[in-house]
């Protein structure tokens, strides 16, 4: 009686880590039970459970494996000199790094609450805070400040806000990455487009 191979670690990892994003997003985080992600992938709660303890768990994971681009860039941003070639690169990283990660973007934009009570709420926004330090000049007015937040929130948009927009989504990420461009290059240097 021969017995099927089991996938690698990776490939049930990254599976479980698929259908649970996959029900969070269809019914939400709080509804989605542990169970019912071990159904859906046909394991039983035993083997779901050596790769994953918790719903947190899981959702750190996907969190970690998503977001690992971002973390390079900042550790990448923080030994180049300020210049707006090495912001515009930032930028442009970003947006490839966001358009990977789309689908848990929009889990966490519906699911806001949850997100915030988790501990990857404070993550994201520590990470998102070392990023703007990279675009932002220290001594930056206020006002380019505010352009340099701006910059990442409208390539957040471009995700979310744009999702329900006739168009191609490759197509709405270089819009959203025009515009962010424009304000840290403005924020960078106030002398251009007065």
């Amino acid at each position: 009686m021969g017995s099927t191979p089991q996938p690698r670690r990776g490939n049930t990892r990254q599976r479980i880590q698929d259908v649970a994003l996959e029900l969070f997003a269809e019914q939400g985080y709080e509804k989605t039970s542990l169970r019912e992600i071990a159904e859906q992938l046909d394991v039983t709660k035993a083997a779901l459970y050596y790769h994953f303890k918790t719903k947190e768990d899981i959702l750190v994971g996907i969190f970690e494996d998503l977001n690992r681009p971002v973390e390079e860039l900042i550790a990448w941003g923080v030994t180049q000199p300020r210049t707006l070639e090495t912001k515009k690169e930032i930028l442009s990283r970003y947006s490839e790094a966001l358009a990977g990660a789309a689908p848990l973007f929009r889990f966490m934009q519906e699911n806001q609450a949850t997100v915030r009570d988790l501990s990857i709420g404070e993550t994201i926004k520590g990470r998102v805070l070392a990023l703007v330090d990279l675009l932002k000049d220290p001594e930056a007015p206020l006002a380019d400040q505010v352009r340099c937040f701006s910059a990442l929130f409208t390539m957040h948009a471009g995700i979310f806000a744009m999702k329900d927009v006739e168009g191609d989504p490759e197509d709405k990420r270089k819009a959203a990455l025009e515009v962010a461009l424009e304000l840290v290059t403005r924020a960078h240097d106030p002398g251009t487009a007065q």
